[in-house]
């Protein structure tokens, strides 16, 4: 079956998807570890941490365990990866009321520093929680799961002016949500920086 050395020599995803079409549960495996994590943190900034993110998550992959030929160009499995679980997220959530960041308690007092980090994270997480949902996929994909403009397009299935546009907007909609909170945002950050 595989050696160590293969998912170590770095195999590419086309290979993975090629050899789980074939039905190798190994490739799977991969596959799984190699894009759970981003998947479950591009959820979770997509969500403001909702508690089914890892069920959506389990739910992308097991469409690509049902199906591996759904995927046209199995080099694009991150992205194919992203837009399911991205897409079965704002589904649901448009069916479910949801809590509030701030509505979320904090199960005890952290330091000061890290009340302060939490602070920060709470205030641009809300923020970014208020935006259309194809300016957060965008803002998402790109900033914090690192995908070029060009992969983000391909993940949402629009044209590359089309991310940047949705960027732009998502930006200045940050901007000026933010705006009114800056001087709180600043004595925090310097709290941090000490």
């Amino acid at each position: 079956m595989w050696g160590q050395s293969d998912t170590e020599a770095g195999i590419t995803d086309a290979e993975l998807v090629a050899r789980l079409s074939r039905g190798e549960a190994e490739a799977f495996r991969v596959l799984v570890e190699r894009h759970s994590p981003a998947l479950y943190r591009a959820a979770w900034r997509l969500t403001g941490g909702h508690r089914d993110c890892e069920d959506w998550v389990q739910e992308a992959f097991l469409r690509l365990w049902k199906a591996p030929a759904a995927l046209r160009d199995g080099a694009a499995v991150k992205a194919w990866l992203m837009r399911t679980v991205s897409n079965l997220a704002i589904d649901r959530l448009r069916k479910a009321p949801q809590v509030a960041i701030d509505e979320i308690a904090e199960p005890e007092a952290k330091p000061e520093g890290e009340a302060a980090r939490r602070a920060v994270t709470r205030a641009v997480d809300k923020a970014i929680s208020g935006l259309p949902d194809r300016q957060r996929l965008a803002l998402v994909f790109v900033y914090y799961e690192n995908l070029t403009n060009i992969e983000a397009a391909a993940a949402m299935e629009i044209s590359v002016d089309a991310v940047e546009s949705l960027l732009a907007r998502a930006r200045r909609s940050l901007r000026e949500k933010l705006s009114g909170h800056k001087d709180g945002l600043f004595d925090n950050l310097q709290e941090l920086n000490g």
